[in-house]
């Protein structure tokens, strides 16, 4: 099958914004991460502009090191999400609902039952985010001295996704019957127990809650380095990337797209989704000052823990107005984000200051500073030239950011034949245009149950 012309567009809910200095901003509320109104103001605006999904990261812990930079750094005081996309699903009637999940330090029975119930509370519009954790300060929250290696971490995350699986295909499709006159509530023939035996789990199942609407919630994933994008090309529906620059943007979206279709997949059932920091202004002076306003804003150690979180090791002792090496030893932890961020930094011949800063504008995603016009002309050009099948929306600061873009950029794209004007579907899987995964047990006959 192939795509349409129409790009899928999603919304990063943060706190305040993409940018580490958005809490202080005038109009954005200090309070924003525990503020139920917020996340359903700005989810409403999302909907409202017809967009496919809005998705919240999340990591079960602190990840700075020291006071310094926790004091500064307004981000650490956000809901749960599935907690949140719960709550959310019923202020909301067509938005997609993604949520992010660690394989490493969950289980998987929990994460079936809470995606299938987030499934059903919104009626067809969940999706998980599927995370390897890759934050050191994760492993002592869960008895752990240290994360596991890469490769193990990756290995648990494989298994963890196919029992999943499998527990929502612990019942088929019309198994609840919940006749009152016969007094029958379930068909035990179509009732399948996994009675899984691997590597890292042992699972009997069965779930208990009916087959999810979607059949599975849509499955998302995030990852660049060798290992992330084979498991993309694996499980994943959606996948998120950082592309900061076209060529690159090309040759992931080629790569991932040949080693899906190397697996039996089709182009169109797994959709490639880069993030887009715009800074929208109506004129090209209007942007820049909105930028310099939250530059103005971010404390230098804000800038250098966001920098470590990214690179996976300590830069404070570097000398700022160095260039940044061209070699630099490998970690354990955010791997492909590493090499991305330290190549631009060669690329561009950044000083340690000026890579934090870039950084601290933009996460390592594609961040473009503009006018309407401006803005709408590189997602068309990314999207026509196969770099992406649509963008993750990223707004340096909420609501006022989204609002620009709402306002100013999406008619721009409207205009251009480029985004849709209203919903196609009534499940996330139907507004992807992602076919319905048949049941497992179903589909091999399988008719032993014990």
């Amino acid at each position: 099958m192939r795509r349409n012309d129409e790009m899928k567009l999603g919304l990063l809910l943060a706190q305040a914004g993409a940018h580490e200095g958005a809490w202080r901003a005038p109009g954005v509320p200090a309070n924003g991460g525990v503020d139920i109104d917020h996340y359903a103001h700005l989810t409403a605006l999302a909907e409202g502009a017809a967009f496919h999904f809005v998705f919240l990261a999340d990591s079960p812990c602190i990840s700075e090191r020291d006071y310094l930079q926790i004091a500064r750094v307004g981000r650490n005081d956000g809901f749960e999400p599935i907690t949140l996309l719960s709550a959310l699903s019923s202020k909301t009637q067509n938005i997609g609902l993604v949520g992010t999940a660690t394989t490493t330090y969950h289980q998987p029975y929990h994460l079936a039952r809470m995606f299938a119930s987030l499934d059903h509370l919104s009626r067809g519009r969940a999706a998980w985010n599927i995370v390897i954790s890759e934050v050191k300060f994760e492993a002592p929250n869960f008895g752990d001295d240290e994360l596991a290696d890469h490769d193990a971490r990756f290995a648990r995350a494989r298994e963890f996704v196919e029992v999943v699986q499998g527990l929502w295909d612990s019942w088929e499709d019309d198994a609840f019957i919940r006749d009152k006159q016969s007094g029958i509530f379930a068909d035990p023939t179509k009732l399948h127990l996994l009675d899984h035996r691997g590597n890292h789990f042992s699972v009997r199942g069965p779930l208990n809650i009916a087959r999810p609407p979607q059949g599975y919630p849509v499955l998302v994933q995030a990852g660049a380095s060798d290992d992330g994008m084979q498991f993309g090309a694996e499980v994943g529906e959606v996948v998120f990337t950082a592309a900061p620059f076209l060529e690159n943007a090309k040759r992931y979206y080629a790569t991932l797209k040949e080693k899906a279709r190397g697996l039996g997949r089709e182009d169109d059932q797994v959709i490639v989704m880069p993030g887009i920091v715009p800074i929208v202004g109506r004129t090209k002076q209007e942007a820049s000052e909105k930028l310099q306003r939250l530059q103005s804003d971010t404390h230098i150690d804000v800038e250098i823990g966001l920098a470590e979180h990214l690179l996976g090791f300590d830069v404070r002792l570097m000398d700022l107005d160095s260039l940044v090496p061209e070699t630099l030893p490998q970690t354990n932890f955010i791997q492909s984000t590493q090499k991305l961020i330290l190549d631009l930094a060669v690329r561009e011949r950044f000083t340690w200051r000026q890579l934090f800063r870039w950084v601290s504008d933009s996460k390592g995603q594609l961040m473009v500073v503009g006018t309407p016009d401006e803005i709408a002309n590189v997602m068309v050009d990314g999207f026509d030239q196969r770099a992406a099948d649509g963008f993750n929306v990223m707004p340096a600061a909420v609501p006022g950011g989204l609002k620009d873009f709402v306002d100013l950029v999406i008619p721009e794209l409207r205009r251009r034949g480029k985004f849709r004007s209203r919903y196609a579907g009534q499940t996330l899987r139907e507004n992807l245009c992602l076919k319905r995964p048949l049941n497992r047990f179903e589909l091999a006959g399988v008719s032993t149950r014990r």
